[in-house]
C-alpha cells in the first residue's frame, strides 16, 4: 500500500529528468553517536535504466556498508511514486536492494519517482526526483481489432503496414478482424483485410465464417466481395448450418436472391436436426417473404427433418399463420404424419391454435 507524503514537486522534466526536492527533515530526537542533524542531501542518485510501454526500471548505488550483521543495521531504501492528481508521493517499494522495476504502467505516460534513504543511525534523506515517460505500446492484435471496431481506415492501414500483427488474430470472442468487419458491414475494412491476407474461410468457435456472418447481417456488398475471394456456399458451422441457413434466419431478401442466383443449394440440411433453410424459417421467424423466395426458387415444401416433421408442421407449432397459408398454397401436404404419428392438424388442435385449425380444415379434401 502506498504511503502518502505531501512533499511538493518542482520542475517538469522530459523523458528522463531530475528535479531538486526539499530533503526530508529528521525529527528532533536523540541521535546515535556520529549522526548528523538538520536536512540531509543523499549522496545516492536515482537512475532510470530501462523503459518500456508498461514498466520502468530504477536503480541506485548504495554507499558501501557492512551487511554482515542483522538487517536493522543496514541502510533501507524506499521508492516513492508521485500521484499526478494530488502531487503527493506514495511508497511502492521498501527494501535493501539497489534496483526496482515498476510494472503495470500505462503506455505513453509520464511518471515521477524519488528514493528515500533511511540509514541505521536514524538519518533519512531524499534523492532528487527523476521523471520518465513510458513508450508507446507495440502494435498488436488489440490495436487491429480496435481499428476495425471503430471503422478507422487510417489506423487499420497503420497497423497492417507495421508487419508485426497477425491479420487473423482472434479477439476474446474468437472473432477475427475480418469476421467483425463482415458482421458490422464495414466494406472498406473487409477489402483492406482481404488485401492484406485475411483468411476468408477461417471460422470462430461455433464454426461460423465471415460469409455466414455477412449473410445473417444482410451485407450484400460484403457477401459478394467474400465470394470473389474464395468464400464458399458449402461452408458449415458446427451444427451443419450453411450461409443460406443464416441468410434465411436473418431475413435479408437481396442477399438470399443473390445466393440463389449464384447457384447456392436450396435444400441443404444441417447435420443436427436435418433442417433445410426453409425449415429454419418455419422454426425461427416465420418470415413468409423469405419462404416465398425460397419456394419460388425450388425449395422442397414437404421436406422432413430427423423427427419426420415438415415445414408446415413446424410453422403450425410456432403459430406462423401467414407462413402456414403460404405453404398450403405452395403444395404442402397436411396429411403427412411425423414419426410419432401426428400430423399438422393434430398439432394445431393439441396447441389450441383455432386460427390454424380453421385455415387447414377449410382445405381438407
Amino acid at each position: 500500500m502506498e504511503t502518502p507524503d505531501t512533499t511538493p514537486v518542482q520542475g517538469d522534466g522530459g523523458d528522463v529528468d531530475m528535479v531538486d526536492e526539499p530533503v526530508f527533515k529528521v525529527p528532533n530526537k536523540r541521535k546515535k553517536q556520529g549522526s548528523v542533524s538538520g536536512d540531509l542531501l543523499s549522496p545516492e542518485v536515482l537512475v532510470v535504466e530501462n523503459v518500456s510501454h508498461h514498466c520502468i526500471k530504477l536503480s541506485w548505488r548504495a554507499v558501501q556498508e557492512d551487511r554482515s550483521g542483522p538487517t536493522e543495521q543496514w541502510t533501507c531504501f524506499a521508492v516513492e511514486k508521485m500521484d499526478p492528481k494530488t502531487h503527493t508521493y506514495g511508497t511502492i517499494y521498501i527494501g535493501y536492494s539497489t534496483y526496482y522495476i515498476v510494472e503495470e504502467l500505462e503506455p505513453c505516460t509520464l511518471y515521477r519517482f524519488r528514493l528515500r534513504i533511511s540509514r541505521p543511525n536514524g538519518e533519512c534523506c531524499l534523492t532528487p526526483v527523476v521523471s520518465a515517460s513510458t513508450s508507446r505500446e507495440p502494435l498488436n492484435g488489440k490495436h487491429l481489432h480496435q481499428a476495425v471496431n471503430w471503422n478507422d481506415e487510417e489506423e487499420l492501414s497503420t497497423v497492417l503496414q507495421s508487419g508485426t500483427v497477425n491479420v487473423n488474430v482472434c479477439d476474446k470472442l474468437g472473432l477475427t478482424p475480418l469476421m467483425v468487419a463482415a458482421q458490422k458491414g464495414f466494406i472498406r475494412m473487409v477489402q483492406k483485410l482481404v488485401e492484406h491476407g485475411a483468411d476468408v474461410n477461417m471460422k470462430n468457435g461455433s464454426g461460423k465464417d465471415s460469409l455466414m456472418l455477412a449473410c445473417f447481417s444482410g451485407h450484400l456488398d460484403i457477401v459478394m466481395h467474400l465470394r470473389k475471394f474464395g468464400a464458399t456456399w458449402q461452408s458449415q458451422d458446427i451444427s451443419g448450418c450453411t450461409p443460406l441457413h443464416w441468410a434465411a434466419v436473418g431475413g435479408h431478401l437481396p442477399v438470399i436472391a443473390y445466393m440463389i442466383q449464384d447457384g447456392c443449394e436450396l435444400n441443404v440440411r444441417d447435420t443436427v436436426t436435418q433442417w433445410t433453410p426453409l425449415m429454419k424459417v418455419s422454426v425461427v421467424s416465420g418470415n413468409s417473404a423469405v419462404a416465398s423466395l425460397l419456394i419460388q426458387a425450388g425449395a422442397d415444401v414437404n421436406v422432413r427433418d430427423k423427427d419426420g416433421k415438415t415445414p408446415l408442421m413446424v410453422a403450425v407449432l410456432n403459430n406462423h399463420e401467414q407462413l402456414v397459408k403460404l405453404l398450403l398454397d405452395s403444395g404442402a401436404d397436411q396429411h403427412v404424419k411425423n414419426k410419432f404419428g401426428s400430423g399438422a392438424v393434430e398439432m394445431a388442435k393439441a396447441g389450441g391454435k383455432q386460427n390454424i385449425i380453421d385455415l387447414m380444415e377449410g382445405r381438407i379434401i
